[in-house]
């Protein structure tokens, strides 16, 4: 194979659609490899709307708004594979992609450093109480108080979830002096002087502050409830950074009121606007002591120009050779190319005897196989095939009508 491959399909009429002003690094990388083709819209599409754009879409890219659901996957009958340029993918019908065979990328570790570093941030101001100072000094009023304003160094940090954001919040944490405890339902190893705890328990009522950088699942939905926050050490702080469905508002704002915590930072909510300019409501506004942001937690100019880099490349590795790793839906492979040799990708049904089918079928039409492999999840199989170059479309003809097939691709 020569350093120009190209899919078999020609690069000017794979149509690559990105929403959600997804960083101009993707458009770019797209383009200097000879997709023409792109498309970019800067907002999230309704659901009817984006039915009726994905019909001949094969690439599309998406953040966290746009949601797609088993009616787009149906209406997107050229859709190879998705990327969400963000950390989650919960905005994913995961389950019917897997199905339909459509690969589902992320970027999981792109923006964790900007989330880190806020969050730090954010606890200062908070344990300052920098927010109700400000607000008075924009009023009219001098706040020179100290009076409820604390030191960073020697205080507790807890941390809920113990993952990639977790853990480089506790290693700054510890650079300040603070004292580190987390609890995560998987055991972790601990970094540097970092204690874990058993029980959600023990750790909201020892931390001074508590930070939240858990998925959005059906264990930790209301994960923060009026019960929880009952065991919260006086005069605590939360911030949650994580997923909007992880703490109940009403019972945190309820706490924050009565004094029980003395204040918050919260990023993400159980509904959030489609646009900017949107009307936006929560129980926490006008609370003091309280930094309300709009799901900006990763939105640096540093972590868009990574996820769009890092996204557009497992897109481009997929598309271009096969490549699966790092997909949630596709069994993950990865293989070098094959001199001399056909690449077909086929994406089938895990049942038994589908690759004795593959095999049989193309033995029995005299078509030579150079290379295979095959990965497997809980649904689907995915067998990339090498075969001899002396072979046409024929073979993916044939493989089309091997049984429970989900998709054929001749890649090169």
């Amino acid at each position: 194979m020569t350093d120009k491959q190209i899919t078999s399909y020609p690069k000017e009429k794979i149509n690559i659609l990105l929403l959600e002003n997804i960083s101009d690094k993707a458009v770019k990388f797209f383009k200097d490899n000879g997709y023409t083709s792109v498309k970019k819209i800067t907002g999230a599409l309704s659901e009817e709307d984006l039915i009726r754009e994905v019909k001949d879409v094969h690439l599309l890219g998406i953040r966290s708004k746009t949601q797609i659901t088993s009616r787009v996957l149906d209406a997107a009958k050229k859709l190879q594979a998705i990327g969400c340029f963000c950390i989650g993918v919960n905005q994913v019908d995961l389950k019917y992609a897997k199905q339909q065979g459509v690969a589902v990328f992320n970027a999981p570790y792109s923006n964790t450093r900007s989330v880190a570093e806020l969050v730090i941030g954010l606890s200062i101001l908070l344990i300052r109480r920098i927010i109700d100072k400000n607000k008075a000094a924009h009023e009219g009023t001098w706040l020179k108080d100290a009076k409820g304003s604390y030191e960073m160094r020697g205080k507790t940090l807890g941390i809920v979830g113990y993952g990639n954001i977790g853990t480089q919040v506790s290693v700054l944490a510890e650079a300040l002096g603070m004292h580190v405890i987390f609890y995560d339902t998987i055991t972790k190893l601990p970094l540097g002087n970092a204690v874990a705890k058993k029980s959600l328990k023990d750790l909201v009522s020892e931390a001074d502050i508590v930070t939240l950088h858990v998925p959005e699942t059906a264990s930790t939905k209301n994960l923060i409830n009026k019960n929880v926050i009952k065991n919260f050490k006086k005069g605590s702080i939360l911030i949650n950074y994580a997923r909007g469905e992880v703490v109940d508002l009403d019972a945190l704002a309820k706490a924050l009121q009565e004094g029980a915590m003395s204040g918050a930072a919260v990023d993400v909510y159980p509904w959030e606007p489609e646009k900017n300019g949107d009307k936006f409501t929560t129980p926490l506004q006008g609370l003091p002591n309280v930094i309300l942001t709009p799901h900006i937690g990763g939105s640096t100019e540093e972590a868009q120009q990574n996820i769009g880099e890092d996204v557009s490349n497992k897109l481009f590795q997929y598309l271009e050779m096969g490549v699966s790793i790092g997909s949630h839906t596709v069994p993950p492979l990865s293989l070098p190319p094959q001199e001399g040799a056909h690449r077909i990708l086929h994406v089938h049904r895990n049942v038994p005897g589908v690759l004795s089918a593959i095999n049989t079928t193309l033995a029995n039409n005299k078509i030579n196989i150079l290379g295979q492999y095959l990965k497997t999840n809980d649904e689907i199989g995915y067998v990339v095939l090498d075969l001899d170059r002396k072979i046409s479309n024929t073979a993916v003809q044939l493989l089309k009508e091997v049984k429970d097939t989900i998709k054929v691709r001749l890649l090169y």
